[in-house]
């Protein structure tokens, strides 16, 4: 964030303490017995010292290096796993929704070991997460990485994701965003959907040393929200829908010296990254100009503003539209909020709250919101959510 912003307009005096500044990407380089090792044990104490144990549990101390040394990892325990999974959301400094950290349900997967099980369970996240429009935060962790080999790879950025196809004039009917998924996808056999601008793509999944399997959702487990607008009666025309729940399926979760290469996890939309990136931004589906003319708006100058004025309806729209349906979505004012409730419940505690300042700042009036005058330090602690290369 640019040093001309005065911190005294935050209503958070921000709570950073030293720490090595680390980009937010995955380690290509495998770690060694004595990285493990030592991402354990600075987990196994925070662990004990976050869930009020008197003292560190010397002997699971003792048998987890013992494992590490002996194998090169080690397997987590039901009560590791879920609070480590948690607190990778806490950490994770691009979510504005940290808040709710401590509501994360978490289901172990471990044991699945074929593409279609895991696929299942993927089915089954869905339909939890969505509850009826009810949104709940899930994370669904599958087998760990092992030591010299690959992990499982969903290979969707989100469970649900709609088809971008490649037209031969050169046009992208669906999501701009999807073009090279959707083009790999077709390459394993899918003959594609009923070619409108929102179809739902069918899952990758891949185990380790095997062929990426493909696998069709159920309509029913996909919630989809049809928009419409206050005033504007003519916005029901347009066609539009989303799909409520997103769920991040291609990041890994990297968790006391353990690599979770398939862990997909959900909370709930911002109504802004629907409204002002999903349907607002050129390269995705760019709709703007469409609703400007509807508006019958003077798009012949930047000056008249109506690109903002189509961004706020259209933003309107997505917020009233999820409301009607009554499934759950969060406003960019309140999510600021909840951010800065957020911050002053780990200062209370004596934890600071790092954040990546150009994430945290929703896409739509961002200096209307208190966290836009706060700085903050995009420090990356672990356990956390990390990108991963392109599994093809």
């Amino acid at each position: 964030m640019s040093n001309h912003l005065s911190q005294q307009h935050c209503p958070l005096e921000n709570t950073s303490t030293f720490a090595e500044e680390k980009p937010n990407i995955p380690s290509t380089i495998p770690p060694t017995n004595a990285d493990t090792l030592f991402e354990a044990q600075t987990y196994l104490r925070l662990f004990s010292h976050e869930q009020n144990h008197s003292l560190l549990d010397i002997q699971r101390l003792a048998d987890v290096t013992h494992e590490i040394q002996q194998t090169g990892t080690y397997r987590q325990t039901d009560e590791e796993l879920v609070y480590g999974a948690k607190v990778a959301w806490r950490n994770n400094t691009r979510c504005i929704g940290r808040l709710f950290w401590k509501n994360l349900l978490v289901r172990d997967m471990r044991h699945l070991t074929t593409a279609k099980d895991v696929f299942q369970a993927l089915v089954e996240h869905l339909f939890i997460a969505t509850n009826k429009g009810k949104l709940k935060p899930v994370t669904t962790i599958f087998a760990q990485q092992l030591p010299g080999q690959e992990g499982i790879r969903i290979w969707n950025p989100q469970l649900i994701r709609y088809a971008g196809y490649k037209q031969a004039d050169g046009t992208i009917l669906g999501d701009p965003l999807t073009v090279s998924l959707t083009e790999q996808i077709r390459r394993l056999g899918w003959q594609g959907g009923a070619m409108t601008p929102f179809d739902v793509l069918p899952l990758v999944v891949q185990m380790p040393g095997q062929q990426p399997q493909l696998f069709e959702l159920p309509s029913e487990s996909v919630l989809e929200v049809p928009f419409s607008h206050p005033e504007y009666a003519w916005f029901t025309e347009l066609g539009l829908k989303w799909h409520a729940l997103p769920a991040i399926s291609d990041m890994s979760l990297d968790l006391a010296g353990i690599r979770y290469t398939a862990a997909p996890f959900n909370g709930w939309y911002m109504g802004a990254e629907i409204g002002a990136r999903n349907f607002g931004d050129e390269r995705r589906y760019n709709l703007l100009p469409l609703i400007a003319k509807k508006m019958g708006l003077a798009t012949n100058s930047t000056r008249t503003l109506w690109k903002d004025r189509a961004l706020i309806e259209l933003n309107v729209a997505v917020l009233h539209s999820f409301a009607q349906q009554g499934v759950t979505i969060v406003d960019h004012h309140t999510a600021a909020q909840q951010f800065i409730q957020h911050e002053r419940q780990e200062k209370a505690v004596g934890r600071r709250t790092p954040a990546d300042w150009g994430w945290i700042v929703p896409p739509l009036s961002g200096s209307t919101m208190p966290v836009f005058h706060c700085e903050y330090e995009n420090t990356i602690d672990k356990p956390n959510f990390f990108a991963q290369p392109l599994p093809y």
